[in-house]
């Protein structure tokens, strides 16, 4: 099997979307193509059709592939929970709870023959593996225990492309001491540079290009200027860098506070408000932050616990629960739809020290912790009568504890989450993704407000996604070597 490597100078440089680019590239070209990425950090998941847990990065890199993602594409997956613990997942299921210097020193050794066996499978079905690094290969202090970056390079015969940052600033430094920090044999895998994030005349480069190229012996094999493609971020670093709208209240018709909890979790379900017309988001971590939104939306969470009670320190539930006494439309997903609820048990300790907790109460329900976690994809119907799809993945069960109206029927005859007039608690991820569910919900607001609502006629959340891939084939192909990377590939 042919391989391909893109790895980074450090984390954030870009690795994923280019990986996600690559495969779309390929895949028009008619190539059978896979992503891999052996171990990932991420807080923002992908369920596969069995039910699987992957990084999100290599769930959209399967879609760009054109390819049914598989847990063989990103066999460990690491989701920190806290003061240095990360739940492991293995094949897309639930490993164990390892501290960071367990997992270095007694997992990784064992774990390699999985990643050998799940390479093993996609070679069997495929032409051309696209692999992704992790941070950044020239970590000395944690190379001897790395199994995502030169390791992978090695176990498939890769040849590796680096790629920097020029947004951060010392491109060519980061360049340079990657490479020099990398052992000899590790060196000659990199075959290709790619500078990425670039804003202004490249012209202006190209004095430094010749002198790297000449420095060392590597071929820059292209400089991609920055777009701004809607392709899903894969952790909670993509927060800090957001597109977001500017979080002034008065330059939007409607007002939305999203609650930056700690342990924030598949954010990407917020996406398709930042799209909505005249709708401002803005992430609030304090109740000064707060003021008087039209919507609150409490997000997924790693940890339920933990982040309820941050909520109650910070006097944001004290906050929260004053904005439902006074109209304001309420939305909480996974998590944030159990901190809505009456009380969570977590008489097995599932997350820290265990116990019971009363929690903002403004849902009739009780959710008690155990050890199953629930991820599957699922499709349905809102009680709005819209059709909808998304995935779950949760640990905790919740119940009613009085007669509700169900804010979800599924296909399969259960029933998911709770709404009221001004309140939704769902256990559904990606509920705003569906287009015509959101774009009516808004309306809703925009309604109660006194505002013009907007045609329901929109695009839907796969059509786009599509229109994001075949832009970034267009926006990569132009600024790259093309025939180099062929060259490289094969």
């Amino acid at each position: 099997m042919k391989a391909i490597m893109i790895q980074g100078t450090s984390s954030d440089v870009g690795k994923s979307v280019l990986s996600t680019a690559l495969c779309r590239i390929l895949a028009n070209d008619g190539y059978k193509v896979a992503p891999f990425k052996s171990q990932n950090m991420a807080l923002n998941s992908y369920i596969t059709q069995d039910g699987g847990e992957i990084g999100r990065a290599q769930g959209v890199q399967a879609e760009a592939a054109k390819v049914i993602a598989t847990t063989d594409m990103n066999p460990i997956l690491l989701k920190p929970k806290g003061e240095m613990i990360s739940e492991v997942i293995l094949h897309g299921k639930h490993y164990a709870n390892m501290d960071a210097l367990s997992y270095r020193e007694n997992f990784v050794e064992e774990v390699m023959p999985e990643v050998r066996k799940a390479l093993s499978r996609l070679e069997s079905q495929f032409e051309v593996l696209v692999l992704e690094g992790a941070g950044s290969p020239a970590e000395i202090n944690l190379k001897s225990r790395d199994i995502a970056n030169m390791r992978m390079a090695h176990e498939t015969d890769a040849a590796v492309i680096l790629v920097a940052d020029i947004e951060r600033g010392g491109v060519f430094a980061s360049l340079v001491g990657t490479l020099m920090l990398l052992d000899e044999e590790e060196r000659v895998r990199v075959k290709g540079i790619i500078i990425n994030k670039f804003r202004g005349m490249k012209e202006l480069l190209t004095s430094g290009i010749e002198w790297l190229e000449e420095y060392t012996n590597i071929p820059v094999l292209g400089v991609i200027p920055y777009i701004d493609v809607q392709i899903e971020a894969e952790d909670s670093m993509a927060l800090s860098s957001l597109r977001l709208k500017k979080p002034l209240q008065n330059e939007f018709e409607m007002d939305v506070a999203v609650i930056r909890l700690p342990h924030i979790s598949n954010f990407t379900d917020l996406d398709p408000i930042f799209e909505e017309p005249g709708v401002g988001v803005r992430f609030v971590s304090s109740l000064k932050e707060l003021k008087n939104p039209d919507l609150i939306i409490i997000p997924g969470t790693k940890n339920t616990v933990d982040d309820f009670i941050w909520l109650r320190e910070t006097g944001l539930a004290q906050g929260i629960l004053h904005a439902a006494q006074n109209g304001c439309q309420i939305v909480g997903i996974c998590g944030g739809y159990q901190m809505l609820g009456e009380i969570i048990i977590d008489e097995q300790a599932i997350e820290g020290n265990g116990g019971v907790y009363m929690t903002l109460g403004l849902l009739p329900i009780e959710t008690t912790f155990i050890p199953e976690k629930r991820t599957v994809q699922v499709t349905g119907t809102t009680s709005s009568g819209h059709a909808i799809q998304g995935y779950e993945i949760h640990l905790g069960r919740s119940q009613a504890t009085q007669p509700i109206q169900p804010f979800i029927q599924f296909d399969d005859e259960r029933t998911d989450g709770v709404i009221t007039e001004t309140i939704i608690g769902t256990y559904l991820h990606g509920i705003f993704q569906n287009r015509h569910f959101t774009r009516h919900y808004f309306n809703e607001l925009r309604q109660k407000k006194g505002l013009e609502i907007i045609s329901e006629d929109v695009v839907s959340d796969f059509e786009r996604r599509e229109q994001a891939y075949e832009m970034l084939d267009q926006h990569v192909r132009e600024h790259l070597d093309m025939e180099k990377l062929y060259s490289l590939i094969k």
